[in-house]
This record gives C-alpha cells, sequence and structure tokens, in this order.
C-alpha cells in the first residue's frame, strides 16, 4: 500500500506528463475560457479585495487578468520571503521583481490582515471534486490557506481534475474548483473524509 506522500509524487508525475501534450497557445486559450467563468462568480463580482497569485508556464495564465482587475480590485499576490509565502498589494505602477522559483512578484505593501481577503484564487497540479488540491508540495499554500476566511476557487485545466486527490488533515479544499469545461461547486461534507 502507497504511502499518501508516494500516491502525491505519482499524481504529480502524471500531471505533468499530461501537460506536455499541449503547446502553450492552447493552455493560454484554454486559460481564457477558465477565468471567463470566474469573472460570473457572485463572490468574485462583489470582492474588493482578490488573493490571485501570478502563474508560471504550466498553470492557468493569470498574468493579463490579474492587470485586468488590479484597475477595480486590490489584488495581493504571494510572495516568497524568508521561506515563507507572504501577500504583496500588485499596482500596475511598480514593477514586478523575479522572486523565489523565477516567479515574478510585486514589491508593494504586505497584506497585514488576512481577513481583509474577500475572494482567493489558487493554483493547483490537480484538484478533486470535493475541492482537495494537490501542490507542489513546498506547502506553502497549505500555512496560507487556514489563515483565508473568504471563498477560495481552485483553478486547473480539465486534465487536472481527478478522481481523488490523496489528501492530509490539515488540508483546506476549494469551494470552488473551475476549469474550461466545468464550475464545481464543493461540498464541503469533503471535511468529513
Amino acid at each position: 500500500m502507497c504511502s499518501i506522500d508516494e500516491k502525491k509524487r505519482v499524481l504529480r508525475k502524471n500531471i505533468a506528463s499530461k501537460k506536455k501534450c499541449f503547446s502553450p497557445s492552447i493552455l493560454e486559450e484554454r486559460s481564457e475560457k477558465i477565468l471567463q467563468k470566474m469573472e460570473l462568480l457572485p463572490e468574485f463580482i462583489h470582492a474588493k479585495c482578490v488573493f490571485l497569485y501570478y502563474s508560471m508556464p504550466d498553470e492557468v495564465a493569470t498574468h493579463a487578468f490579474v492587470m485586468k482587475w488590479a484597475e477595480t480590485k486590490e489584488i495581493y499576490l504571494p510572495v516568497i520571503e524568508e521561506g515563507e509565502m507572504k501577500l504583496r498589494i500588485y499596482s500596475p505602477d511598480n514593477r514586478l521583481r523575479i522572486g523565489a522559483y523565477n516567479i515574478l512578484e510585486p514589491q508593494g505593501d504586505l497584506c497585514s490582515d488576512f481577513q481583509l481577503i474577500d475572494f482567493a484564487i489558487v493554483p493547483g497540479v490537480a484538484f478533486d471534486r470535493l475541492g482537495f488540491r494537490l501542490g507542489r508540495g513546498k506547502g506553502y499554500y497549505d500555512r496560507v490557506l487556514p489563515l483565508l476566511t473568504c471563498r477560495k476557487a481552485g483553478i486547473c485545466f480539465d486534465f487536472q481534475i481527478v478522481q481523488n486527490v490523496p489528501a492530509d488533515e490539515w488540508d483546506v479544499p476549494m469551494d470552488y474548483v473551475i476549469s474550461e469545461e466545468e464550475l464545481i461547486i464543493t461540498s464541503h461534507k469533503a471535511l468529513s473524509r
């Protein structure tokens, strides 16, 4: 019987091989469909302060989305400082700098109160229909998500939605999982899993 860590490793490897089947332009096109669905969620529409992410090449592409919504909402992006994820405000006026893992990071003010975040948009390697998320294995989101009291949407490509994400007791499920073909509203019966 495989351990949870081994199951996670195998799932990460499977998703990585599936991603290689798609060109960057196809993933970009699919990203637009996903984010159009995101924009229709009432929680997103009404949110004033949104926790987002600045995408890596193999994630749902968010660069244009961040710039677009920074005009009308406060957008906080993750930065890795001293081995921990912190949230800094994004401003189109401030340059992004290359941070940990070659991800562009904002230099704006730190979010001092996570209760201010109205909605969170979260990347993942894989999600299941209960809203559980598999990350890249560093635990950054695992330490931040429990601090957020807002609704959370995991965004991914269709091939990243799997039957079962191996979950630990501390994992925080998403309220929504959104792909190019699906909008899954999760059941928090998942917490009793």
